[in-house]
């Protein structure tokens, strides 16, 4: 009698784990196709809010699919985004205010990059197997097998990566890392130069920037520049304020700056619904930059709109 009781039952129990994995299968699909939900909500509190419910429920379908590489890279571009919006930056806003808070945020952001790298390094070992050890081997062979549709998770990976390097360069476990960050990340340009609306370019804004003085270029960093407001169309605010941080600002280039910060605020998020959200948040840094311009340059000339 109980054979007949539990036989029926276990066939079952099979059924429902290959029915909820589909079902988590086509959830995963739906998520790699992007958020739009969130990306062009006009309201930056109300997702920053939402953000770690839905990460976390990304988190949750992933042990019924553990190599869905839709959810993998939910995972890794959610992650990264929440980590550099609303963590990150609120750590830099904080900081005249509060610097123990700042610090905590700034470790904070650290780990959720970290986070992200991993889901990201997951879908590459998905799609591609045998991805994390050859990249330890032979990063060039490995990156060789990637391709266009791998651009996305090579470029949150990368990102994720590179973004928790930043927030601490005297790590050695991180230092060592930079040569594959920089080899993914130029990959994904080779394959896809225009994804995302330059979103490639504008990383390597502040990466090339950010590596002057150990072979990087700030003509380079122009460069990309010019090409992420090429391929947006103008419309790419983050590319300003990026540009404005990694060079004028540096330079003390203070007319240039102020150009630049302008030219992201003067864009009408409303005629950009897609990327809302994102142009939101680079207007919000705009306008905090510019609050601090007085204690981020020497001279105390007013500055003059520069276009870029």
């Amino acid at each position: 009698m109980k054979r007949k009781i539990v036989a029926p039952l276990l066939v079952l129990s099979m059924c429902g784990c290959s029915i909820q994995k589909v079902v988590v299968d086509r959830v995963g699909d739906a998520l790699a196709q992007g958020s739009g939900g969130y990306a062009e909500d006009e309201d930056p509190e109300l997702v920053r809010d939402a953000s770690p419910f839905a990460l976390k429920a990304v988190e949750s379908l992933l042990p019924a699919s553990p190599s869905n590489q839709g959810l993998l890279l939910a995972a890794c571009s959610g992650f990264t985004q929440y980590a550099h919006a609303f963590v990150q930056d609120e750590a830099d806003y904080l900081e005249a205010r509060d610097l123990a808070r700042a610090t905590e945020l700034r470790a904070r952001a650290r780990k959720l990059y970290l986070r992200a790298r991993e889901y990201g390094l997951r879908g590459l070992e998905a799609a591609l197997p045998g991805f994390r050890d050859q990249l330890k081997a032979d990063p060039g062979a490995a990156l060789a097998r990637a391709g266009r549709a791998q651009v996305p998770l090579l470029y949150y990976t990368g990102a994720s990566w590179a973004a928790a390097f930043a927030l601490d360069v005297t790590d050695p476990s991180l230092a060592v890392d930079q040569g594959v960050i920089d080899r993914i990340m130029r990959r994904a340009l080779d394959l896809d130069p225009a994804w995302d609306g330059g979103a490639l370019h504008e990383f390597f804004v502040a990466w090339e920037a950010g590596h002057a003085q150990a072979g990087g270029s700030v003509a380079e960093a122009e460069r990309h520049f010019r090409e992420a407001v090429r391929l947006s169309s103008g419309r790419r605010a983050s590319a300003y304020v990026t540009y404005a941080e990694a060079v004028p600002l540096q330079t003390q280039d203070r007319k240039a700056f102020d150009g630049l910060l302008r030219a992201a605020l003067e864009l009408d998020p409303a005629k950009d619904v897609p990327h809302r959200q994102a142009i939101l948040a680079a207007q919000r840094r705009a306008r905090w930059l510019q609050g601090r311009e007085g204690e981020l340059f020497n001279d105390a000339d007013d500055p003059k709109e520069m276009k870029p």
